[in-house]
Parts: structure tokens; sequence; C-alpha cells
């Protein structure tokens, strides 16, 4: 089996705490006709880089049908501002339009085959995966972007069209694993393409 989810495939469940005090699962996001879950932490520079690309992205299409789930698995025994107290920080902060979720076991992140931070999954009404990969093609800088992929993906599919692409690589850092050094990924997690 690949390490990350393919087109098709069911996305895994969840139940999760999040930085508004709340736990939210899979279920709790049942009415939107779109659902965006990506994995991300606090300090990646990819993560810092794009944060206004995603935002701009969940804002346009809000009123469309798409949710927008953000999950940190970052081990914070690598990555100590990766832990719950700074995700809270963080939303307070920068109050983003979307939930933020704490996978500190990172078995979600197991099940989703997350390689990177970010890693976008977009899944439809069946909560079938339609999309995974790279947000834009240039997250730690975004004076070069070229192609916001995730904007050009859900544009079609909110216009009723399938996807234009189904897989991108993800850019950013690794999902940091606990236990394993900052920069390990385990054999059989590779590009996507």
């Amino acid at each position: 089996m690949a390490f990350t989810l393919k087109t098709g495939q069911q996305a895994p469940d969840f139940n999760l705490p999040a930085t508004d005090g709340k736990k939210y699962s899979l279920n709790d996001f049942h009415d939107a006709s779109w659902l965006v879950v990506f994995f991300t932490c606090n300090h990646c520079p990819y993560v810092l880089g794009s944060d206004d690309s995603t935002r701009q992205t969940a804002e346009k299409f809000a009123g469309k049908g798409v949710r927008f789930v953000a999950i940190n698995s970052n081990s914070a025994n690598t990555y100590p501002e990766d832990d719950f107290d700074h995700m809270v920080k963080r939303m307070e902060e920068q109050r983003f339009p979307w939930i933020y979720l704490r996978d500190e076991s990172q078995d979600v992140a197991r099940a989703y085959g997350a390689l990177r931070t970010p890693h976008f999954y977009v899944f439809d009404k069946e909560r079938k995966l339609v999309y995974t990969g790279r947000g834009v093609d240039s997250p730690r800088d975004a004076s070069k972007v070229t192609e916001n992929t995730l904007d050009l993906v859900l544009g079609t599919l909110t216009d009723g069209k399938p996807s234009p692409v189904e897989m991108t690589n993800p850019i950013g850092c690794n999902v940091k694993w606990d236990g394993k050094e900052a920069h390990w990924m385990p054999a059989d997690a590779c590009d996507l393409v």
C-alpha cells in the first residue's frame, strides 16, 4: 500500500482537539460540499510563506461549500513551538478561517500519509479524495508563485468540472515524527509523482 492516500480513497476519520476548545471529527464537516484537510504547523518557513495564499483561497471558496481543516501532527518533542499552546496563540494572532486541530499521536498523519507541511487533501461530498499535493508552487517565497494549484483545483471543482490535476508533490518541510531526527521520513514516504 502506498504511504499517501490515493485519489478515490475515503477520508480517514479523526477525533481531535482544536484550538477553539472543542473536539472535531470528520462528521462535523458533513455539510461541506468539498473538504480541504491540510497538514501544517507553527514554525515551517513553507507554511509561514504560504499562509496568506491559503487564507485567500479558503476565504474565496467559503461561499461555494468548501471548508478547510488544518491539522498539526508535528512532534513537540522535535519542535517545541509546535505544541498545542503555541497553536492556540497562533490562531489568536492570525485568526485563520479554518479549524486548527492537534494530532499529538500522529495517527491521523499516518492514516492520511502526510508527507510535508503544508500538504493538502481535497475531498468531495462523499469524502473521496480528488486532489492531493501542494497548495502553491513556491510556498516559501510568495513573490515567486506562478501557480496556486489548490485555487485552480477548487475553482474547477466548484464549477462542476473534474479536477484538472489529481496529484502533485507537496512542497515543504517533512512532518516531524516523534522519536526520529528532524529530517527523517518513512522509507515508503517518497514523492507522489
